[in-house]
């Protein structure tokens, strides 16, 4: 069945820079606008190959095509980073080394919807009518100390283990991913990033930059900004900016988990 619908378009562009400090960029992405997949993977500092872990997580989701429906979509997209963790944990063992590992942040796009599965900090933001709302919470220690009450946000930034995450792609027996999902408006921008960036910019700064242009120039600022002041990790960014027209379309599943929506812009988290 067809019929005149409303057509998402997405505009999207991804950057990745080593940074001033590291010697190599353990980052990855992942950009596929035709399948509506977009990822950003960051390997663990300090741990054993965390390039390669990165590298597993954006090669287990770049096999997946264009599907049928958002159900299997999501489907897919967790069974591909669940083979991808037991490929790590694997390669860890054959290399005799504690943890391997690397967190992830995927952005799913299908009719008008959207979904958002993570495990670690690396984020993604929704940018709305010039609000902008972290639709990822951080696997952190300092996350969860915040969370419980133990530590103000003031103290959060000092706290000295607050790069010690607790959920990644390698690490632990099992993967635990979490989910959000929502509707996407015409104009809506997601951002997804590691924590080289946020490390340096505020949610604020990233705004402003991401929504006074484009895709790529806004990338690029983005990442310039972040090295400017000091670039102390790799830094990666992904901005997808969504759009709509007018088309004959094929009827299709419209929902990725029915029932369930997720934060949208101007509203807390």
């Amino acid at each position: 069945m067809t019929a005149m619908a409303t057509q998402l378009t997405l505009q999207a562009f991804a950057l990745s820079d080593k940074g001033r400090i590291r010697s190599e960029n353990e980052d990855n992405f992942l950009l596929k606008a035709d399948t509506g997949l977009f990822a950003v993977a960051d390997g663990m500092g300090g741990h054993a190959a965390g390039e390669v872990a990165s590298a597993a997580v954006v090669g287990a989701l770049e096999r997946i095509g264009p599907q049928e429906s958002a159900a299997e979509l999501l489907r897919l997209c967790e069974e591909r980073l669940s083979a991808a963790h037991h490929d790590i944990v694997g390669e860890a063992r054959r290399r005799g080394v504690g943890t391997m590992g690397s967190t992830v942040v995927v952005l799913l796009a299908f009719d008008h919807h959207y979904a958002c599965l993570w495990a670690g900090d690396s984020r993604a933001y929704l940018l709305r009518e010039g609000a902008i709302v972290q639709i990822t919470h951080d696997h952190t220690e300092v996350a969860e100390l915040v969370a419980e009450g133990v530590l103000t946000m003031q103290d959060a930034h000092l706290w000295p283990r607050r790069n010690v995450i607790t959920r990644a792609v390698g690490a632990g027996h099992s993967l635990a991913l979490d989910f959000v999902n929502g509707q996407i408006e015409p104009g809506d921008i997601f951002i997804l990033c590691s924590d080289g960036l946020t490390a340096h910019l505020a949610d604020d700064e990233i705004a402003c930059l991401a929504s006074s242009k484009g895709p790529s120039d806004a990338c690029r600022d983005l990442v310039d900004l972040a090295l400017q002041r000091g670039g102390a990790d790799n830094v990666t960014v992904l901005v997808a900016r969504c759009g709509s027209q007018e088309a004959t379309t094929r009827r299709l599943p419209s929902g990725f988990f029915d029932g369930a929506t997720g934060p949208e812009a101007g509203q807390a988290t």
